[in-house]
């Protein structure tokens, strides 16, 4: 058969060229089999969930749910952001198994559904790695009525074992940005090539479902974004008003800015930004704003508390200065420039404190971190300028005039003054924020009507 031509395997058609570089992928995954146990082990000396459970990576798990619906979330973000649709299907009655890659995924999905678990409907594992044999292995324990992955992630191996033991295959809440979409015309498309194995694809928006039909998905469906339909945490929400009214030592008439999901790379411009920003304030007679800054990792959280520390930064940590319920346990001596937002799961407490939120994975070529949340709790949001990841909704924010693009850190501070300068642009924020979330919202609705004929 001459190069290029195609052959099909359970319905999936990969040319020679392709299916040649995927048995290279293979090979690799192999030969780098004791690095990966090295780097579980490694990362195990700090998080020991690494070292745990590792034969679920290897195929091995005692699935006690009957023909569930295996749902792949890869970390803690994309865990999120699928929660309003897996609290759907957990509502009709499916079991559900739910994989991550991630320690903070699994701890994260372990915590939210403890309750689903007791009952026996749920199971958190790890994913098997890309080895069609631990694939398989994995498979056949748990005989999956369908499976479904999230967001971007999608592994060759996976799709390619499954959708030869003819294990019918979705994909939810999912994307497909611009420079994935270039990057996979690379390599004679072979990774574009795999997302023809997906039986169901139901995605954010037009521009991301046009890109998934000039793959070769057929079956491919608009349903919008999930994190619109995430409510946020009510006591997140009463412990972050709680916290305002109650110390006004504190906070008293200071503005609050929230800088999110800062990652590795980001931090001297963002503190260079807020330390101009607090002196401008200051400078107008006004009170030193207080920084809320929260990194995007766990692993940076003790780097980043010596990092405010070594710049003169008096701060305060979740972790140690406020209780389980949010209340300060320090006397407050000092003027506190910053509260370090050093924990999982309490984004919405943080966004809740601040007047204003910028967010961060913008300002380095990350594509940016979900805007969603603050936009849902009408606050004004500031990104750098890569903004690739959320190409949905960062391009209708924009022109919604919600979300306001910087070109780099350097922008901030003249930003945060006009905002905190100006009342009516507060006001008219707050509402555009408001009919923003109610236009985009509904999206479970949308991925229950497709998946319900679908599952049939």
């Amino acid at each position: 058969m001459a190069a290029g031509q195609q052959f099909d395997q359970r319905q999936l058609a990969l040319t020679w060229q392709q299916r040649g570089l995927f048995a290279v992928y293979l090979l690799v995954w192999h030969l780098a089999l004791p690095v990966a146990l090295l780097y579980f082990w490694l990362r195990g000396r700090k998080e020991p969930l690494y070292r745990q459970f590792l034969g679920e990576r290897f195929g091995s798990i005692a699935c006690e749910l009957k023909a569930p619906i295996w749902l792949h979330s890869a970390s803690l973000g994309e865990l999120r952001g699928v929660m309003p649709l897996i609290e759907k299907m957990l509502a009709e009655g499916l079991p559900l198994l739910i994989t991550t890659l991630t320690p903070a995924g699994r701890i994260a999905a372990t915590q939210r559904y403890a309750q689903a678990i007791y009952a026996g409907q749920l199971q958190v594992s790890y994913l098997p790695l890309e080895l069609p044999w631990a694939i398989r292995a994995f498979a056949k324990r748990v005989k999956p009525r369908c499976m479904l992955s999230s967001e971007i992630d999608t592994w060759p191996a996976l799709l390619h074992t499954l959708k030869a033991m003819s294990i019918p295959l979705g994909f939810v809440n999912a994307q497909y940005p611009q420079k994935s979409y270039v990057k996979d015309q690379s390599w004679a498309g072979v990774r574009a090539a795999f997302f023809r194995a997906y039986d169901l694809v139901l995605c954010k928006s037009q521009l991301h479902a046009q890109r998934f039909i000039e793959t070769g998905c057929t079956n491919v469906s608009i349903v919008g974004e999930l994190r619109f339909d995430l409510p946020a945490p009510a006591a997140h929400l009463l412990a972050a008003r709680n916290l305002r009214s109650s110390q006004l030592r504190l906070f008293g008439d200071r503005g609050v800015v929230c800088i999110a999901s800062v990652v590795e790379g980001e931090d001297d411009m963002l503190l260079k930004a807020y330390q101009e920003f607090s002196q401008v304030i200051q400078a107008q007679g006004k009170a030193k704003p207080l920084l809320v800054y929260v990194p995007r990792s766990p692993q940076r959280f003790e780097a980043v508390a010596q990092l405010l520390s070594s710049r003169g930064l008096k701060l305060l940590r979740r972790s140690r200065d406020l209780n389980s319920e949010f209340q300060l346990t320090t006397d407050l001596s000092d003027v506190i420039d910053v509260l370090l937002g050093d924990s999982l799961g309490e984004m919405y407490f943080y966004l809740a404190l601040a007047d204003m939120v910028t967010v961060c994975g913008s300002f380095i070529p990350r594509g940016s971190h979900n805007v969603i949340e603050p936009l849902a709790l009408n606050k004004p949001v500031i990104v750098g300028p890569s903004i690739w990841g959320i190409e949905y909704p960062g391009q209708e924010a924009l022109a919604a005039g919600v979300l306001t693009q910087v070109q780099d850190a350097r922008a901030l501070p003249a930003q945060w003054i006009a905002w905190f300068t100006q009342p009516d642009l507060q006001k008219l924020s707050r509402a555009k924020a408001q009919n923003f979330m109610r236009e985009h919202s509904g999206s479970v609705d949308k991925h229950w009507q497709h998946l319900r004929a679908w599952l049939k």
